[in-house]
Protein backbone atom coordinates (compact mmCIF):
# COMPACT_ATOMS: atom_id res chain seq x y z
CA UNK A 1 0.00 0.00 0.00
CA UNK A 2 2.52 2.31 0.80
CA UNK A 3 4.20 2.09 -2.84
CA UNK A 4 1.08 2.35 -4.04
CA UNK A 5 0.72 5.97 -2.46
CA UNK A 6 3.99 6.91 -3.38
CA UNK A 7 3.31 6.01 -7.06
CA UNK A 8 0.06 7.67 -7.12
CA UNK A 9 1.99 11.07 -5.48
CA UNK A 10 4.58 10.73 -8.04
CA UNK A 11 2.28 11.21 -10.76
CA UNK A 12 0.19 13.74 -9.43
CA UNK A 13 3.07 16.12 -7.64
CA UNK A 14 3.80 19.19 -9.66
CA UNK A 15 6.43 20.82 -8.79
CA UNK A 16 8.51 24.64 -9.92
CA UNK A 17 12.08 24.58 -10.43
CA UNK A 18 13.82 26.92 -7.92
CA UNK A 19 16.59 28.52 -10.17
CA UNK A 20 15.42 32.24 -10.99
CA UNK A 21 14.32 32.80 -14.75
CA UNK A 22 13.41 29.14 -15.29
CA UNK A 23 10.57 27.88 -16.67
CA UNK A 24 8.02 26.33 -14.61
CA UNK A 25 7.82 22.41 -15.24
CA UNK A 26 6.41 19.43 -13.94
CA UNK A 27 8.02 16.43 -12.06
CA UNK A 28 7.48 13.73 -14.39
CA UNK A 29 8.37 9.70 -13.85
CA UNK A 30 9.39 7.38 -16.12
CA UNK A 31 9.73 3.11 -15.89
CA UNK A 32 11.67 0.67 -17.61
CA UNK A 33 9.98 -2.63 -16.70
CA UNK A 34 12.30 -5.67 -15.75
CA UNK A 35 10.98 -7.76 -19.01
CA UNK A 36 11.51 -4.66 -21.27
CA UNK A 37 15.10 -4.31 -20.03
CA UNK A 38 16.35 -8.12 -20.00
CA UNK A 39 15.65 -7.65 -24.12
CA UNK A 40 18.19 -5.16 -24.38
CA UNK A 41 20.69 -6.85 -22.09
CA UNK A 42 24.15 -6.89 -23.66
CA UNK A 43 24.82 -10.90 -24.34
CA UNK A 44 28.22 -10.44 -22.25
CA UNK A 45 26.42 -9.06 -19.18
CA UNK A 46 26.25 -11.38 -16.21
CA UNK A 47 22.64 -11.17 -14.61
CA UNK A 48 22.18 -8.45 -12.55
CA UNK A 49 19.20 -8.12 -9.77
CA UNK A 50 18.25 -5.27 -9.20
CA UNK A 51 16.29 -2.03 -9.67
CA UNK A 52 17.53 1.52 -9.71
CA UNK A 53 16.32 4.68 -9.42
CA UNK A 54 16.87 8.26 -10.94
CA UNK A 55 16.77 11.45 -9.66
CA UNK A 56 17.33 14.55 -11.99
CA UNK A 57 16.92 18.26 -11.57
CA UNK A 58 15.73 18.74 -15.26
CA UNK A 59 14.69 16.50 -18.22
CA UNK A 60 16.16 16.23 -21.84
CA UNK A 61 16.07 19.93 -23.05
CA UNK A 62 18.69 20.59 -20.27
CA UNK A 63 22.12 19.19 -21.85
CA UNK A 64 23.30 18.79 -18.30
CA UNK A 65 20.44 16.20 -17.28
CA UNK A 66 20.29 14.70 -21.04
CA UNK A 67 23.65 13.45 -20.32
CA UNK A 68 23.07 11.72 -17.25
CA UNK A 69 19.48 10.17 -18.22
CA UNK A 70 21.34 8.98 -21.97
CA UNK A 71 23.60 7.29 -19.45
CA UNK A 72 21.22 5.95 -17.33
CA UNK A 73 19.74 4.39 -20.09
CA UNK A 74 22.75 2.59 -21.08
CA UNK A 75 23.80 1.38 -18.13
CA UNK A 76 20.31 -0.07 -17.15
CA UNK A 77 19.81 -1.75 -20.91
CA UNK A 78 23.64 -3.17 -20.57
CA UNK A 79 22.74 -4.76 -17.20
CA UNK A 80 18.95 -5.65 -18.05
CA UNK A 81 17.50 -4.36 -15.21
CA UNK A 82 14.16 -2.43 -14.45
CA UNK A 83 14.69 1.45 -13.73
CA UNK A 84 12.71 4.61 -12.57
CA UNK A 85 13.66 7.53 -14.12
CA UNK A 86 12.52 10.91 -12.11
CA UNK A 87 12.57 14.16 -14.10
CA UNK A 88 12.53 17.87 -12.98
CA UNK A 89 13.13 17.54 -9.30
CA UNK A 90 13.95 20.74 -7.40
CA UNK A 91 17.35 21.10 -4.84
CA UNK A 92 14.77 21.06 -2.24
CA UNK A 93 12.75 18.65 0.21
CA UNK A 94 11.21 17.32 -3.46
CA UNK A 95 14.24 15.38 -3.98
CA UNK A 96 13.91 13.94 -0.41
CA UNK A 97 10.52 13.01 -1.45
CA UNK A 98 11.60 11.49 -4.55
CA UNK A 99 13.84 9.51 -3.36
CA UNK A 100 12.04 7.73 -0.41
CA UNK A 101 9.49 6.99 -2.83
CA UNK A 102 12.08 5.49 -5.38
CA UNK A 103 12.72 3.25 -2.03
CA UNK A 104 9.36 2.58 -1.64
CA UNK A 105 8.98 1.67 -4.86
CA UNK A 106 12.15 -1.42 -4.42
CA UNK A 107 14.78 0.31 -5.85
CA UNK A 108 17.96 -0.85 -4.63
CA UNK A 109 20.06 1.92 -5.47
CA UNK A 110 19.16 5.45 -6.41
CA UNK A 111 20.95 7.96 -8.21
CA UNK A 112 20.67 12.44 -7.71
CA UNK A 113 22.91 14.56 -10.52
CA UNK A 114 22.74 17.81 -8.64
CA UNK A 115 24.79 19.75 -6.51
CA UNK A 116 21.73 21.17 -3.99
CA UNK A 117 19.94 17.26 -3.81
CA UNK A 118 22.62 16.20 -1.56
CA UNK A 119 21.14 17.15 1.90
CA UNK A 120 17.90 15.77 0.81
CA UNK A 121 19.78 12.43 -0.31
CA UNK A 122 21.52 12.13 3.16
CA UNK A 123 18.76 12.29 5.01
CA UNK A 124 17.19 9.63 2.49
CA UNK A 125 19.73 7.45 3.67
CA UNK A 126 20.18 7.63 6.90
CA UNK A 127 16.24 6.90 6.72
CA UNK A 128 16.44 3.58 4.06
CA UNK A 129 19.82 1.88 5.24
CA UNK A 130 19.21 -1.48 3.05
CA UNK A 131 19.08 0.82 -0.37
CA UNK A 132 22.33 2.42 -1.53
CA UNK A 133 22.44 6.32 -2.45
CA UNK A 134 24.77 7.59 -4.82
CA UNK A 135 25.23 11.73 -5.90
CA UNK A 136 27.37 13.52 -8.61
CA UNK A 137 29.19 16.63 -7.53
CA UNK A 138 28.84 16.24 -4.19
CA UNK A 139 31.24 16.46 -0.99
CA UNK A 140 29.74 15.30 2.10
CA UNK A 141 30.21 11.36 1.64
CA UNK A 142 33.89 10.53 2.66
CA UNK A 143 33.40 12.49 6.27
CA UNK A 144 29.08 11.55 6.61
CA UNK A 145 30.93 7.72 6.60
CA UNK A 146 27.65 6.14 5.91
CA UNK A 147 28.14 2.78 4.27
CA UNK A 148 25.05 3.19 2.04
CA UNK A 149 25.89 6.86 0.71
CA UNK A 150 28.70 7.66 -2.38
CA UNK A 151 29.37 10.94 -4.16
CA UNK A 152 31.00 10.37 -7.46
CA UNK A 153 32.72 12.91 -10.22
CA UNK A 154 35.24 12.70 -12.95
CA UNK A 155 37.98 14.25 -14.08
CA UNK A 156 35.85 16.72 -16.47
CA UNK A 157 38.87 19.79 -15.99
CA UNK A 158 40.73 17.41 -18.63
CA UNK A 159 38.22 17.31 -21.19
CA UNK A 160 37.65 20.81 -20.65
CA UNK A 161 41.54 21.29 -21.23
CA UNK A 162 41.32 19.58 -24.61
CA UNK A 163 38.48 21.44 -25.32
CA UNK A 164 40.38 24.82 -24.61
CA UNK A 165 42.98 23.24 -27.54
CA UNK A 166 40.41 23.01 -29.61
CA UNK A 167 39.52 27.09 -29.25
CA UNK A 168 43.09 27.79 -28.71
CA UNK A 169 43.75 26.56 -32.43
CA UNK A 170 40.16 28.27 -33.49
CA UNK A 171 41.87 31.39 -32.04
CA UNK A 172 45.87 30.76 -34.06
CA UNK A 173 43.44 29.80 -37.17
CA UNK A 174 41.72 33.45 -37.03
CA UNK A 175 44.84 35.22 -36.29
CA UNK A 176 46.64 33.47 -39.02
CA UNK A 177 44.04 34.38 -41.87
CA UNK A 178 43.82 38.15 -40.70
CA UNK A 179 40.65 37.87 -39.22
CA UNK A 180 41.67 39.48 -35.55
CA UNK A 181 44.97 40.13 -34.43
CA UNK A 182 46.74 38.15 -31.34
CA UNK A 183 46.32 40.53 -29.09
CA UNK A 184 41.97 40.76 -29.91
CA UNK A 185 42.14 37.00 -28.94
CA UNK A 186 39.45 37.13 -26.32
CA UNK A 187 37.22 34.34 -25.02
CA UNK A 188 33.94 34.99 -23.77
CA UNK A 189 32.63 32.42 -21.01
CA UNK A 190 28.90 31.92 -19.86
CA UNK A 191 29.18 30.54 -16.10
CA UNK A 192 26.14 29.56 -13.88
CA UNK A 193 27.32 30.03 -10.53
CA UNK A 194 30.97 30.91 -9.03
CA UNK A 195 30.90 27.32 -7.62
CA UNK A 196 34.35 25.73 -7.74
CA UNK A 197 33.17 23.43 -10.23
CA UNK A 198 32.59 25.99 -12.39
CA UNK A 199 36.17 27.79 -11.91
CA UNK A 200 37.20 24.71 -12.03
CA UNK A 201 36.34 24.01 -15.74
CA UNK A 202 36.34 27.56 -17.24
CA UNK A 203 39.95 27.82 -15.75
CA UNK A 204 41.19 24.37 -17.28
CA UNK A 205 39.37 25.57 -20.83
CA UNK A 206 41.56 29.07 -20.69
CA UNK A 207 44.74 27.05 -19.87
CA UNK A 208 43.95 24.61 -22.99
CA UNK A 209 43.55 27.64 -25.27
CA UNK A 210 46.34 29.21 -23.96
CA UNK A 211 49.03 26.63 -23.65
CA UNK A 212 48.57 26.87 -27.97
CA UNK A 213 47.46 30.43 -28.61
CA UNK A 214 49.33 32.19 -25.60
CA UNK A 215 47.71 35.52 -26.17
CA UNK A 216 44.24 34.25 -25.37
CA UNK A 217 42.60 36.29 -22.37
CA UNK A 218 38.83 35.62 -21.29
CA UNK A 219 35.53 37.22 -20.06
CA UNK A 220 33.76 35.28 -17.60
CA UNK A 221 29.39 36.64 -16.73
CA UNK A 222 27.37 34.06 -14.83
CA UNK A 223 23.76 33.69 -15.21
CA UNK A 224 22.88 32.42 -11.18
CA UNK A 225 21.08 29.50 -12.60
CA UNK A 226 22.01 25.81 -14.54
CA UNK A 227 19.01 26.41 -16.77
CA UNK A 228 18.19 29.92 -18.27
CA UNK A 229 17.82 30.03 -21.77
CA UNK A 230 17.18 33.79 -22.15
CA UNK A 231 19.88 34.41 -19.78
CA UNK A 232 22.55 32.13 -21.16
CA UNK A 233 21.74 34.07 -24.63
CA UNK A 234 22.01 37.72 -22.96
CA UNK A 235 25.10 36.54 -21.62
CA UNK A 236 26.42 35.33 -24.70
CA UNK A 237 25.16 38.74 -26.53
CA UNK A 238 26.81 40.69 -24.26
CA UNK A 239 30.38 39.09 -24.55
CA UNK A 240 30.06 39.02 -28.47
CA UNK A 241 29.63 43.07 -28.31
CA UNK A 242 32.47 43.12 -26.08
CA UNK A 243 34.56 41.79 -28.89
CA UNK A 244 34.85 38.44 -27.38
CA UNK A 245 35.30 36.56 -30.50
CA UNK A 246 34.70 32.59 -29.44
CA UNK A 247 32.54 31.62 -26.69
CA UNK A 248 32.44 28.39 -24.32
CA UNK A 249 30.01 27.78 -21.17
CA UNK A 250 28.87 25.74 -17.89
CA UNK A 251 25.65 26.08 -18.83
CA UNK A 252 22.68 23.54 -19.96
CA UNK A 253 20.52 25.35 -23.04
CA UNK A 254 20.84 26.08 -26.23
CA UNK A 255 21.21 29.74 -25.78
CA UNK A 256 24.85 30.61 -26.04
CA UNK A 257 25.40 28.20 -28.84
CA UNK A 258 21.87 29.85 -30.94
CA UNK A 259 23.39 33.40 -30.07
CA UNK A 260 26.48 32.25 -31.44
CA UNK A 261 25.17 30.72 -34.60
CA UNK A 262 23.27 33.72 -35.44
CA UNK A 263 26.33 36.37 -34.77
CA UNK A 264 28.71 34.17 -36.46
CA UNK A 265 30.81 33.54 -33.60
CA UNK A 266 32.36 30.15 -32.72
CA UNK A 267 31.75 28.46 -29.84
CA UNK A 268 32.73 25.71 -27.53
CA UNK A 269 29.50 23.73 -25.65
CA UNK A 270 29.29 21.58 -22.63
CA UNK A 271 27.46 18.01 -22.19
CA UNK A 272 27.24 17.09 -25.92
CA UNK A 273 26.91 18.91 -29.27
CA UNK A 274 25.40 21.84 -30.28
CA UNK A 275 26.01 21.28 -33.82
CA UNK A 276 22.05 20.59 -34.05
CA UNK A 277 21.43 24.82 -33.45
CA UNK A 278 24.67 25.86 -34.60
CA UNK A 279 25.84 24.16 -37.54
CA UNK A 280 28.40 26.55 -38.55
CA UNK A 281 29.64 27.72 -35.44
CA UNK A 282 30.50 24.66 -33.30
CA UNK A 283 33.76 23.25 -32.64
CA UNK A 284 33.58 20.87 -30.07
CA UNK A 285 32.13 19.90 -26.41
CA UNK A 286 33.51 17.73 -23.13
CA UNK A 287 31.43 15.96 -21.36
CA UNK A 288 31.35 13.96 -18.00
CA UNK A 289 30.37 9.62 -19.29
CA UNK A 290 28.48 8.73 -16.13
CA UNK A 291 27.70 5.38 -17.56
CA UNK A 292 30.98 3.68 -16.30
CA UNK A 293 30.35 4.83 -12.95
CA UNK A 294 26.01 3.88 -13.19
CA UNK A 295 27.53 0.39 -14.57
CA UNK A 296 30.09 -0.33 -11.44
CA UNK A 297 27.93 0.91 -8.55
CA UNK A 298 24.44 -1.04 -10.05
CA UNK A 299 26.83 -4.18 -10.00
CA UNK A 300 28.44 -3.63 -6.71
CA UNK A 301 24.75 -3.20 -4.87
CA UNK A 302 23.21 -6.28 -6.33
CA UNK A 303 26.41 -7.97 -5.46
CA UNK A 304 25.51 -6.64 -1.82
CA UNK A 305 29.16 -5.79 -2.10
CA UNK A 306 31.06 -2.32 -0.32
CA UNK A 307 31.86 0.14 -2.84
CA UNK A 308 33.63 3.77 -3.18
CA UNK A 309 32.28 6.77 -0.77
CA UNK A 310 33.71 9.12 -3.08
CA UNK A 311 34.60 7.47 -6.85
CA UNK A 312 36.51 9.79 -9.53
CA UNK A 313 36.29 8.71 -13.08
CA UNK A 314 38.90 9.54 -15.78
CA UNK A 315 39.94 9.35 -19.40
CA UNK A 316 41.35 5.78 -18.67
CA UNK A 317 37.49 4.67 -17.49
CA UNK A 318 36.37 6.42 -20.53
CA UNK A 319 33.96 8.75 -18.20
CA UNK A 320 35.88 11.69 -19.47
CA UNK A 321 34.77 12.50 -23.67
CA UNK A 322 34.73 14.76 -26.20
CA UNK A 323 31.98 14.68 -29.52
CA UNK A 324 33.20 14.63 -32.89
CA UNK A 325 34.60 18.12 -33.87
CA UNK A 326 32.28 20.14 -35.58
CA UNK A 327 32.78 21.94 -39.04
CA UNK A 328 33.73 25.36 -37.64
CA UNK A 329 37.22 23.45 -36.22
CA UNK A 330 40.42 24.59 -37.32
CA UNK A 331 42.62 22.19 -39.14
CA UNK A 332 45.00 20.03 -37.31
CA UNK A 333 42.60 20.54 -34.24
CA UNK A 334 42.42 16.71 -33.73
CA UNK A 335 45.36 16.15 -33.93
CA UNK A 336 46.38 18.76 -31.13
CA UNK A 337 43.80 17.10 -29.23
CA UNK A 338 45.58 13.36 -29.32
CA UNK A 339 48.38 14.59 -28.35
CA UNK A 340 47.64 16.56 -25.31
CA UNK A 341 45.50 13.84 -24.18
CA UNK A 342 47.82 10.82 -24.48
CA UNK A 343 50.11 13.26 -22.41
CA UNK A 344 47.24 13.26 -19.54
CA UNK A 345 47.28 9.74 -19.74
CA UNK A 346 50.57 8.98 -19.17
CA UNK A 347 50.78 11.83 -16.48
CA UNK A 348 53.69 14.03 -18.58
CA UNK A 349 51.19 16.49 -18.73
CA UNK A 350 49.20 18.56 -15.90
CA UNK A 351 46.21 20.88 -16.46
CA UNK A 352 46.95 22.71 -13.16
CA UNK A 353 50.24 22.81 -14.03
CA UNK A 354 51.61 26.31 -11.47
CA UNK A 355 54.43 27.06 -14.33
CA UNK A 356 51.55 27.63 -16.23
CA UNK A 357 49.59 30.54 -14.34
CA UNK A 358 49.97 33.46 -12.09
CA UNK A 359 47.60 34.79 -9.15
CA UNK A 360 47.74 38.69 -8.77
CA UNK A 361 51.15 38.52 -10.48
CA UNK A 362 52.72 35.67 -8.61
CA UNK A 363 53.22 32.22 -8.62
CA UNK A 364 51.16 29.86 -6.41
CA UNK A 365 53.14 27.28 -4.45
CA UNK A 366 51.40 26.37 -1.88
CA UNK A 367 46.98 26.15 -1.31
CA UNK A 368 45.19 24.72 0.98
CA UNK A 369 41.93 23.95 -0.61
CA UNK A 370 38.79 22.94 0.83
CA UNK A 371 38.74 19.34 0.78
CA UNK A 372 37.01 17.83 3.88
CA UNK A 373 35.23 20.93 5.54
CA UNK A 374 32.94 21.87 2.44
CA UNK A 375 30.48 23.71 4.26
CA UNK A 376 32.79 25.68 6.72
CA UNK A 377 34.49 27.71 3.06
CA UNK A 378 38.02 27.03 5.02
CA UNK A 379 40.89 25.63 3.64
CA UNK A 380 41.95 22.35 5.28
CA UNK A 381 44.28 20.27 2.78
CA UNK A 382 47.37 20.89 0.72
CA UNK A 383 46.56 20.73 -3.36
CA UNK A 384 49.78 21.98 -4.68
CA UNK A 385 51.74 18.31 -5.02
CA UNK A 386 55.38 18.61 -7.06
CA UNK A 387 54.25 21.75 -8.58
CA UNK A 388 50.58 20.91 -9.81
CA UNK A 389 47.40 21.92 -8.15
CA UNK A 390 46.22 18.14 -7.41
CA UNK A 391 42.34 18.73 -8.45
CA UNK A 392 39.41 15.92 -7.87
CA UNK A 393 42.07 13.90 -5.80
CA UNK A 394 41.65 14.35 -1.91
CA UNK A 395 37.94 14.64 -2.80
CA UNK A 396 35.91 13.43 -6.34
CA UNK A 397 33.85 17.11 -6.67
CA UNK A 398 36.00 19.71 -7.73
CA UNK A 399 37.70 22.45 -5.33
CA UNK A 400 39.55 24.67 -7.29
CA UNK A 401 38.79 28.03 -6.96
CA UNK A 402 41.48 30.33 -7.91
CA UNK A 403 41.18 33.30 -9.41
CA UNK A 404 44.22 32.94 -12.07
CA UNK A 405 45.48 36.27 -13.92
CA UNK A 406 44.39 36.68 -17.72
CA UNK A 407 40.40 35.75 -17.06
CA UNK A 408 37.84 38.86 -15.75
CA UNK A 409 35.54 38.45 -14.00
CA UNK A 410 32.22 40.37 -14.99
CA UNK A 411 30.26 39.74 -12.88
CA UNK A 412 30.41 37.23 -9.49
CA UNK A 413 26.98 38.21 -7.68
CA UNK A 414 25.90 34.31 -7.57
Amino acid sequence: MKRFAALLLSLLMVVSLCACGETKTSASSETKTEASAEENKTEATESVKIKAGFIFLHDENSTYDKNFIVAAKEACDKLGIEYVMKTNIPEGQECYEAAAELADEGCGIVFADSFGHEDFMIQAAKEYKNVQFCHATGTKAHTENLSNYHNAFASIYEGRYLAGIAAGMKLNEMIESGKITADQAKIGYIGAYTYAEVISGYTSFFLGARSVCPSATMEVTFTGSWYDETAEKEGANTLIADNCVLISQHADSMGAPTACETAGVPNVSYNGSTASVAPNTFIVSSRINWAPYFEYAITKAAAGETFEADWTGTIATESVLLTELGGAAAAGTQEAIDAAKAKLVDGSLKVFDTATFTVDGAAVTSYMADVDTDAAYEGDHEVIVNGAFEESTFRSAPYFNLNIDGITLLNSAF
